[in-house]
């Protein structure tokens, strides 16, 4: 009896739980979606914070760039490596450029740059943006007549959409060099003749898909980090769980948007 009477009081409680967690996911969403509207209702409208815009352009893109020089060039020198084996089997080496440009250009590059900005752009602005939530400087700049979610939201969101297409083209190109370097020294290819193999396999699509991708990519990253940021709570408890939960939710987003662009691109090819 008093088992039965347990196992009842029990599935109450976890069907409460359940529907709780249902409703709490449904609200996020809905809070989130909320979120991105006011970003495209407020963006657009005068007056524009191009000084912070620019400012934070210089944060995300410059202050990366050393990190994004290297992790490009090892990308680029490890896949060419790794992939000369596989060639080798079938007498295949002369492929090698056209596999190295075809890898990096469709994925490699904005996919990689994404996973790099989201670790260091995303925890940066989910950090910052917490902490002058916790401290209360948010809700000084409403009662002061400012208006801080485009000040604070739009210049970072505007500044990851631009700045990261440039840093994957940047990080395609340190790759190739980093595989030209690899290849020239196993098999004399001459830079002239690495650069029209290079060339060669790419097409329009390939480009454009790319440079979509790192928008899409630099869109997520500064939507997430300052979402996490901005709604963050619980005192400077809060400030980490907002840093974390930029840098998990971004790299996950990322993910899957590059799963769906790659679906999507190759109805094109």
């Amino acid at each position: 009896m008093d088992n039965t009477q347990s196992i009842n009081g029990e599935t109450p409680k976890k069907m409460s739980k359940l529907k709780q967690s249902f409703a709490d996911f449904f609200l996020t969403l809905y809070n989130i979606n909320k979120f991105i509207l006011r970003f495209f209702r407020e963006a657009f409208v005068p007056p524009f914070e191009l000084k912070e815009v620019v400012r934070q352009c210089y944060e995300v893109g410059v202050r990366s760039f050393t990190l994004i020089s290297v992790t490009g060039f090892i990308v680029g020198v490890i896949f060419t490596k790794q992939s000369r084996p596989s060639l080798s089997q079938f007498g295949a080496e002369s492929w090698l450029p056209s596999l190295v440009s075809i890898a990096i250009m469709r994925a490699l590059a904005p996919l990689v740059t994404a996973l790099i900005a989201s670790g260091k752009v995303g925890s940066s602005i989910g950090a910052e943006l917490g902490s002058m939530r916790v401290t209360e400087q948010i809700d000084a700049m409403e009662v002061s007549g400012t208006k801080p979610f485009k000040y604070l939201v739009c210049t970072r969101v505007l500044a990851t959409t631009l700045t990261i297409p440039i840093l994957s083209t940047y990080t395609g190109f340190v790759a190739l060099f980093g595989g030209y370097l690899n290849v020239t020294q196993n098999e004399g290819t001459t830079w002239t003749t690495f650069i029209q193999e290079v060339f060669e396999p790419l097409t329009f699509t390939d480009f454009v898909a790319s440079l979509i991708k790192s928008i899409v990519f630099g869109f997520t990253i500064g939507i997430v980090g300052c979402y996490q940021g901005y709604n963050s709570s619980k005192g400077t408890e809060g400030v980490g769980k907002a840093a974390n939960g930029a840098v998990i939710t971004a790299m996950f987003l990322v993910f899957i948007e590059e799963v769906i662009i790659v679906q999507i691109t190759g109805w094109f090819r």
